[in-house]
């Protein structure tokens, strides 16, 4: 089977990395760290299955546009894309379809969204309807910096048009959980769950990013637990889909918070997560093209398969993520990390030396020098047989990665290590 995965960060690098076990993929435009990349856009490349990483051209109708071709794809239309395309539209599916979520309001004046917040307390979450690459979302107790933020993005000043309409939510508290759904357009089927960390510092603290690290299994998310995720969100969401008519074919990606009232969908993405795709589908151990196929063409049957090892990803970052990141830094070590024992490098703000600076020293695809060209780098998994073997390896792997600036948060799945070692003693 030839697969062409759409996408240029690390989470399409995992993809091609997974399905390259048993297929030919070709990647577009992918980046000069995954092999197989080609600067050719997705319409004019013939492959058996096309799978679309990113939100932006799924929002954009990418999906439609190769299904109206004829092809096979992973990927929801326009329309279920909408799900991550507008949060204000996911919040009134989800209170249409009965899925426990926080409250909220959705506003485009200034005067109505402050009164709304004036109504609110203790924790406040501030978020743009549209897309903002995973960085527009606020998170305070402070009301001032709420209002502030509110009258920013209503302005366009913070993130533009995507930041024109607003949802105030109230604020939860639990730990969150990341839990992906393979859907055919009728039936899904869970992947193993993971939890990311979106703060920049260390015990999450200050702004939102992309996500600087992520570890899977989660030792607070059993069976019972993703059945339950299942059966409250994600089942009653494609139902509520199906009943407007959706047709929605692709990963649907729930994030969540376990608060002491329960479950809570926080957001939904229509697309694998980034970075949970790099420690969720290494530990596969079925064939990830014949689920994904099975899924483009409406036939689910089996459910995947996952071993029993443990992966944690740590991001390296460009110094000034998120807000400014410095680019154009030569990036050391790349070879040195991917030869310790269980160790994967994925490459995703990359670029060759040729194009984004001089003098970098660590080899892409056909030997091209690399170097920073983004927030998020390099994205350094590290494979075990319990999740601190998996964390020791992937931050033995990170001391081999050297740039100027480099940015690493070294509390990745520590409180989770910490609490299966106790566990182990009592």
């Amino acid at each position: 089977m030839r697969v062409c995965v759409v996408g240029s960060g690390g989470r399409e690098h995992a993809l091609a990395h997974v399905l390259g076990r048993s297929c030919d993929v070709v990647v577009t435009p992918g980046n000069p760290g995954i092999p197989g990349s080609v600067a050719v856009p997705a319409t004019e490349i013939e492959a058996d299955l096309y799978v679309i990483g990113p939100e932006a051209p799924l929002v954009e109708g990418l999906a439609d546009e190769l299904r109206a071709a004829g092809r096979l794809v992973f990927g929801p239309g326009a329309d279920g894309a909408l799900l991550e395309g507008s949060k204000a539209w996911m919040k009134e599916l989800l209170v249409a379809a009965g899925v426990p979520t926080a409250g909220h309001g959705s506003f485009t004046g200034l005067e109505p969204a402050l009164r709304y917040l004036a109504t609110m307390s203790d924790l406040f979450v501030i978020k743009t309807d549209g897309l903002a690459a995973g960085k527009g979302v606020l998170v305070t107790e402070d009301r001032a910096e709420a209002e502030e933020a509110v009258r920013a993005y209503l302005s366009g000043e913070a993130f533009g048009d995507a930041g024109r309409r607003v949802v105030i939510e109230e604020g939860l508290t639990g730990p969150e959980l990341s839990v992906l759904a393979v859907c055919d357009g009728h039936r899904a089927v869970p992947l193993a769950p993971a939890q990311d960390f979106k703060r920049i510092g260390e015990g999450d603290v200050g702004p939102n990013t992309g996500g600087m690290g992520a570890y899977s299994p989660v030792p607070v998310a059993g069976d019972d637990v993703v059945d339950a995720v299942m059966d409250r969100a994600v089942l009653p969401t494609l139902e509520e889909l199906q009943r407007r008519g959706i047709d929605y074919r692709g990963v649907l990606y729930a994030g969540l918070m376990l608060t002491p009232r329960g479950i809570k969908v926080l957001e939904y993405n229509v697309r694998f997560g980034d970075p949970e795709a790099q420690v969720v589908l290494p530990r596969l151990k079925s064939d990830l093209a014949d689920l994904l196929a099975a899924a483009a063409a409406g036939s689910l049957e089996d459910d995947p398969v996952f071993g029993g090892d443990a992966s944690v990803t740590v991001v390296c970052a460009s110094e000034g993520y998120p807000a400014a990141p410095r680019i154009g830094d030569p990036i050391a070590g790349i070879e040195a990390a991917n030869a310790v024992e269980g160790v994967m490098v994925f490459c995703a703000g990359v670029a060759s030396a040729a194009e984004g600076g001089v003098g970098a020293i660590s080899a892409g695809q056909d030997g091209q020098e690399l170097v920073t060209a983004g927030g998020r780098v390099l994205n350094v998994t590290g494979q075990g047989p319990d999740l601190a073997t998996a964390r020791e390896r992937a931050y033995a792997g990170v001391t081999h990665i050297d740039w100027p600036g480099r940015y690493v948060r070294f509390d990745i799945a520590a409180a989770a290590v910490e609490g299966a070692s106790q566990r182990e003693s009592a």
